[in-house]
């Protein structure tokens, strides 16, 4: 039996549970963060320390038969648009109000393509009405402007960060 026919046996029994995050929670985010993410791109066990204990109201992780498949997480931010000095300064969250950040979403390549990245999504967006925010805003890759627009964003154009050295492009939802 091989290893790919065995997890596509398990998702089906997989109960998928959306939860916020917790600090035991970080060695495994930072394996699928360098997973998902080039070496420039991806955040550092520091940076994942950091959100954790800044926003863990809006850093959520995808679960399932008790591992850790996939993260999604980011500040809430007084600007429209990310800038790159969030992803190293990272302040508590506001109660109410202001722009909801994704400054990461990721699942394992092992759990791609099966919607769990969209559930994610949705519970952030859920999550970030519960607290009035004006809109949820990102930057992606040219390669996913289209899985984002499938989710109602906005493709505000090339976004002015230089994060790991690619373009990426401004995402926005208005909630």
């Amino acid at each position: 039996m091989t290893s790919s026919f065995i997890c596509l046996y398990l998702s089906a029994k997989v109960e998928l549970i959306i939860r916020n995050v917790k600090k035991e929670d970080l060695p495994e985010l930072v394996v699928i963060e360098q997973l998902c993410f080039s070496p420039a791109e991806a955040a550092t066990r520091a940076a994942f320390a950091r959100r954790i204990q800044f926003i863990p109201d809006s850093f959520f992780i995808a679960e399932a038969n008790g591992s850790i498949i996939g993260l999604v997480n980011g500040p809430v931010i007084n600007t429209a648009f990310i800038t790159d000095d969030l992803f190293g300064d990272i302040k508590e969250n506001p109660a109410f109000g202001g722009h909801q950040s994704i400054l990461g979403l990721a699942v394992a390549p092992a759990f791609q393509k099966r919607g769990i990245a969209s559930k994610l999504l949705t519970h952030l967006e859920k999550e970030a009405r519960m607290k009035q925010r004006e809109t949820i805003t990102l930057t992606c890759k040219e390669n996913l402007i289209h899985f984002y627009e499938s989710h109602g964003y906005l493709n505000n154009g090339v976004s002015s960060s230089e994060h790991g050295g690619a373009i990426w492009y401004n995402m926005s939802k208005k909630l």
